[in-house]
């Protein structure tokens, strides 16, 4: 059989699948990214990209960018949209919620990526594909068939690829929808608030949110569920409104409009042969708490390097292995948190009793703390085995005598922070760095930080250094 003619080709190019993109290429896999849209959305929906999805932007250098055409809002509030702010001290330089439309998100990692070398073909659907032992025969709609070594599925919640590969996607269909979109609204601005802050006293999913210049987000329960392929109109949205509110509040002249279930389902297995999911072909979920955009694109952060690896030839044998045995857990508990909010907000008497005695609770700090890192994602810790608390965390971006930690990881590289002088990283100086800094701001002798930024490894003893480099980066190179 020929020869691939590309290492990768990833089905989707949203947010998950362009940053795999970007993220493969640099490391020199030759990518191919297949978009069934002929055109990039153009809805101006604004998403929040949490503290953890900020880091990573800045750990790639794109982080000014993004903060270019973004809002900057308090990195509080998010579970159950129950009015608390963030706890003081937040341990990131990142500390913020970062609003920004997500055509804006996707353009931008779509343009890095191929500035990196990915290329992206629009109008591109993946019909079929088989896989052998040498690599992944992928059959687009047209026809025409391409050869890979691998093949992603970043390709939705309806993913194409999933179905083909019959992976079972077990959870709960949706049994209510919610509408969602930006339009103007002719109400005078208290008449809106007034009515909107008596709804929401038994019924906390609605709302009338305003952006400026009478346009708001508009935020409306719909009992029962319609075709999600279908998107609503501007009279559905009046129709509802009129049904919640006795109003439709004047709504006219939409950005955009959308509607979204609450669904929530689980890829049983991430990774199949030489075919993986990623984003929202392995998990879907409600958007409460506004964490479905960030978990995907944390998993290409997690599958770009290992995969990569695979491929260069110095992955070690179980590397890719580690995606869903890493990635897996965290999307359940994401799975979890969400059922959790989704009850919090029901009106009924329990689960609104309980919403009364969880805001109490995240009175205490701890609480809180604890809710936020869960649902920023900075409270991750993969499970590397025995260890200081710091090992299978994530790095946050210290002060080191260069700068700043992540502008040193724009490469996508290993990185040796040794505060001791003494260590060396020896024949993997090819895809490990190293930083010897005694004023590094970090809470041990050394750490060893995968191209992710969690840390692999804690100490000071070359020989289990050493052998910590192996597992991570394989064999060394002389």
């Amino acid at each position: 059989m020929d020869s691939p003619q590309w290492d990768v080709i990833i089905a989707g190019c949203g947010p998950t699948g362009a940053m795999l993109a970007a993220e493969l290429r640099l490391h020199d896999v030759r990518v191919l990214v297949l978009e069934k849209e002929t055109e990039p959305v153009s809805s101006a929906r604004l998403v929040g990209l949490h503290i953890r999805s900020i880091e990573l932007m800045a750990m790639r250098g794109l982080l000014d960018r993004m903060l270019h055409h973004g809002r900057q809002r308090p990195a509080g509030g998010f579970f159950a949209a129950i009015a608390k702010p963030a706890p003081k001290g937040l341990d990131s330089t990142h500390a913020y919620l970062l609003g920004i439309p997500q055509p804006v998100v996707v353009r931008l990692l779509e343009e890095h990526a191929i500035h990196l070398g990915a290329q992206v073909r629009r109008g591109c659907a993946v019909a079929g594909f088989e896989q052998d032992d040498e690599g992944v025969t992928v059959e687009q709609a047209d026809g025409e068939q391409l050869r890979s070594r691998y093949l992603v599925g970043c390709d939705g919640g309806r993913s194409t690829v999933r179905k083909l590969l019959g992976v079972g996607f077990p959870g709960e269909p949706s049994r209510n929808e919610t509408l969602m979109g930006e339009m103007h609204v002719g109400a005078p601005q208290e008449e809106i608030a007034a009515k909107v802050a008596e709804i929401q006293e038994t019924n906390r999913i609605f709302s009338l949110r305003p952006f400026g210049a009478g346009v708001h987000r508009v935020v409306v329960p719909v009992a029962g569920v319609s075709d999600r392929a279908e998107p609503p109109t501007l009279e559905d949205f009046k129709q509802h409104l009129r049904a919640i509110a006795g109003t439709d509040f004047g709504v006219h002249s939409p950005r955009w409009l959308s509607r979204f279930g609450d669904a929530t389902r689980l890829a049983e297995h991430y990774r199949v042969g030489r075919v993986l999911l990623a984003g929202d072909a392995a998990h879907i979920h409600p958007p409460t708490g506004g964490q479905g955009l960030n978990l995907g694109v944390q998993d290409a952060f997690n599958l770009g390097w290992k995969l990569a690896a695979q491929i260069r030839g110095w992955a070690p044998e179980t590397l890719l292995d580690t995606y869903q045995a890493e990635r897996h857990p965290v999307a359940e508990d994401v799975l979890d948190n969400t059922r959790a909010q989704m009850e919090l907000l029901s009106t009924e008497p329990g689960p609104q009793a309980v919403r009364r005695l969880l805001t109490e609770l995240m009175d205490f700090d701890e609480v809180n703390r604890y809710l936020i890192e869960k649902i920023t994602a900075t409270g991750i810790r993969y499970d590397f085995g025995e260890g200081p608390d710091l090992l299978g965390r994530r790095l946050p971006d210290i002060d080191v005598k260069q700068g700043r930690l992540y502008d040193l990881l724009h490469r996508g590289r290993g990185l040796l922070l040794d505060r001791t002088g003494r260590l060396t990283v020896g024949g993997w100086s090819d895809r490990v760095d190293h930083l010897a800094d005694p004023t590094a701001a970090l809470d041990a002798p050394c750490a060893l930080l995968r191209p992710d930024g969690h840390v692999a490894w804690v100490g000071d003893d070359q020989e289990d250094l050493d052998d910590h480099l192996s597992r991570w980066f394989g064999n060394p190179a002389n």
